[in-house]
Formats: C-alpha cells, structure tokens, sequence
C-alpha cells in the first residue's frame, strides 16, 4: 500500500508547514477527506484557530471551528504526518532580491522532524531550481536522510487569490509535480482529492517553479502597461476608463484595469524570475521596465492629488487628506506590501495629515508594519481631499452625500480621488468636484 492509500486509510496524515492565506485553506479543504496537522510558529494565529476564528477570511470561522485539523506550534508533531506541504511566504529584500529565509526556516524546521517514506511539496513561489538546489540540501542535512532514497519532493505552485470567493482552491485547475514519475502520481491523486477542476501534471519541478513566476510576470507587466496608458491619457485630458471601455468591444482586447500592484505575489514573483535571469547573465528589459512604473504608481497618484488641489487653491502644509482603503486589495485584510503605504508616505513628504480608513484590514498588523492606526468613517470630516484607494464592498454603501459631508465647508470645489473609478463620474462634476481616477 503506497502513501497514497496510507492517506484515504488515516494510516498516514498530512502536515501543512505555513497557516496564512494559503496554508490556512489547504489545510481545511485536506482534513474534509485525510487526517491533517497545521503547524504555525506563529502561536498566537493558532489559538485563533483553536478558538475558531479565521483572520485571513478565506474560508470563515465556521469552517475553521468545524475543521477536523490539529493546529499546533509544535514542530515535532511533523514527525506524525509523511505527505507535508510547505507555504510560506516568499518576500523580497529591500533591493528587490529574493528573501528565501522564510522557505529555508521552514526547510529547517521540517527537515528536523522528517521521517523515511515522506513526500515534501513547496508551494511557496520561488524561481526555477530553490526547490532542487536550496531546499532538498537543507532537507538532507538537517534530516540525515537521503532525497530520493529516504523522502522525494514535489512542487506544486498555489494559486489560491486572497479575497477572491469565486477563484478558489477547488475550482482552479492546480500544477503539479514530482522529482520522479512515482512521486507525481502520488503527488496528482493527493491534490485530486480536494481540486475538483484537476490538475496539470508538470513535466518537472523546475516546469512548475517557472509557470508560476510568469503566471504573475505576465499580469504585472500588463497592469503597467494600463498605469502608463493612464498617465499618458491624463496629460492628453481623456478619461482612461472610458478608453478601455471602448476598446474592451474588441473580443481579443485583454481586460486589465490601472491600479496599485502590491500583495505578495504580482508585486513581488517578477523579481524572483529576474533575479535568476540576471544569475545566468540576462538582464531583463520587459519586466523590470513593468515593475518599475507599477512601483512608482503610489507616488505618482499622490503627486496627481496635491496638483488637484494648487489648481484650487487647497492649503499644502497641514491639508488634512482622507484615504479609504489601505489593504492590497480590495475585500482581503492582508495589509502587507499594500502600495497604499506610498500614497500615505507620499502626502506625509508633502507636510499633509493623512487619516486612514479600512473597515476590512487587519488594524493590529497594521499598526504593528507600519505604525499607523485607523479612523472610522465617522471621523472623516473637514477634509480638504478624499482619496478611496482600495474597492471595497463596504465602500460601496457609501453614497455621493456621505462622500460630501466628508470635506471642510469652506472648499468650493471638492477634489476627490477614485482611484478604481467605484463611483459614477457624472456624479462628481465641476465646479463642485474635481473627481480624478486612475
């Protein structure tokens, strides 16, 4: 009987190694049909768990208080499960080089608490070879075992989106792959029970690594391809929604959108696969030219903002600014690597008093990230601009009187920033508004 069968049978368990957006899911869709044992080194996440409480949002406290899985801080339950899956995050550095101590740390700590007969799959996004090259030698020497004798890796990519209740684990089709034909097999049947839409069977691992790296490549340059259309079609005085409005008639025209690119995966993934290139002599011209305007974009839109309000003679120093929304994106509480924060840094250059609304973020990360704490709707009065950065549902509630009452009475003219373009733009005409969106 293979590990497979060992798995249906509650023989063996399953182990997920990382219990945040992507982790968390994994683990509660796997323990509906095999025994399943979360580890976290985060102990105050697991209590939450514990408790029932999910603060990803991903699959609600229902599902968590209802989960059969054994969530645990303590590594060496590990040794309890032979099929573990590791999904931690994959940063980078200041300099945009690839952080890969999370997925070594978690290399580590696994590889301690192996035991003969496991499979290990990454799912962390990672460029072509860290699994080979860079996990599997910390997996010997911190286990003893031999790769490919003891244990064998996998890699399957995830492709979960955060926030996204139609994109789930189980209806997107899932990568995978196996350092042998063996282990894919195994690899296939284990993810086939929880991915109703099935999976692609990878000719290799380093196949798998570099699908998922231009999965997200290809969306960040085009997103700053629309950014750069955006900045071009305002100095023309065309409004870039109704642009893309019009040439989405087209059946082959691609239908992205201008925005903020942040989160942990469009924002970062490009470095990683540029990384590699410029390691094997290529510097890349596509991507990093992308990755630098969808960098820029923060700043950009808090320059566009502050120009807005010299045409309208709005005090600079000590204007009092409004933003709504500060998380990556729209619906999720992640606030890490939210380009938001450019905005905010941005307007605090320019000697203006930024207030932050977010009824959807996680307030302690935050505070914890950034040093900054959040203000309720209510509070957002005598405003001299109003900036709703991220598309929230709960900002949709809110109609053109709310967003009125949010400015001091002595403006005129109003200058409000619709970045995603929420609100109807014929709602918000001159002279009362001066409405700007990306």
């Amino acid at each position: 009987m293979g590990l497979y069968e060992k798995l249906l049978t509650g023989e063996e368990a399953l182990s997920l190694v990382g219990l945040g957006y992507v982790g968390m899911p994994i683990a509660v869709a796997f323990a509906k049909k095999v025994r399943v044992i979360g580890f976290d080194l985060n102990e105050a996440k697991i209590e939450k768990y514990r408790n029932g409480i999910d603060p990803t949002n991903e699959v609600g406290n229902d599902a968590v208080r209802e989960s059969t899985v054994e969530f645990t801080s303590d590594p060496s339950l590990l040794k309890k499960a032979k099929f573990h899956i590791v999904a931690v995050p994959t940063p980078v550095n200041s300099d945009h080089t690839p952080d890969l101590s999370p997925v070594e740390s978690a290399s580590r700590i696994l590889g301690q608490n192996l035991t003969k007969g496991s499979i290990v799959v990454y799912e962390s996004t990672v460029y072509p070879g860290v699994t080979e090259d860079i996990c599997v030698p910390i997996l010997e020497k911190e286990s003893g075992l031999k790769c490919g004798v003891d244990f064998k890796v996998g890699y399957s990519p995830e492709r979960i989106n955060p926030g996204d209740k139609v994109h789930r684990l189980e209806s997107i089709i899932k990568i995978v792959s196996g350092m042998d034909e063996e282990t894919l097999d195994t690899v296939a049947k284990t993810y086939e029970l929880v991915v109703a839409a099935g999976v692609h069977r990878a000719e290799s691992i380093k196949v798998a690594e570099a699908a998922k790296v231009i999965e997200n490549s290809q969306r960040d340059i085009n997103i700053a391809f629309m950014n750069e259309l955006s900045i071009i079609f305002h100095k023309m005085g065309i409004d870039t929604k109704a642009v893309l409005e019009a040439a989405g008639t087209k059946w082959n025209f691609l239908h992205f959108a201008p925005g903020l690119v942040g989160g942990h995966c469009i924002g970062v993934d490009p470095y990683y696969l540029t990384y590699k290139a410029e390691e094997l002599g290529y510097h890349s011209k596509i991507i990093l030219s992308g990755r630098q305007i969808n960098d820029d974009m923060g700043k950009y839109v808090a320059e566009s903002v502050v120009k807005e309000m010299i045409k309208k003679d709005i005090q600079i120093n000590h204007a009092k600014v409004a933003i709504l929304g500060f998380t990556f994106k729209e619906n999720c509480p992640d606030t890490r690597n939210t380009k938001v924060i450019d905005i905010y840094n941005e307007l605090k250059d320019f000697g203006i008093d930024s207030i932050v609304v977010d009824p959807v973020a996680d307030a302690d990360e935050a505070r914890h990230l950034y040093g900054i704490g959040f203000s309720s709707l209510v509070d957002v009065k005598n405003m001299d601009a109003v900036i709703v950065a991220v598309k929230h549902d709960e900002f949709l509630k809110i109609s053109r009187d709310d967003i009125g009452a949010m400015y001091a009475p002595e403006h005129r003219t109003k200058v409000f920033a619709d970045l995603k373009g929420l609100f109807d733009r014929n709602d918000f005409k001159e002279p009362e508004y001066v409405y700007w969106r990306l």
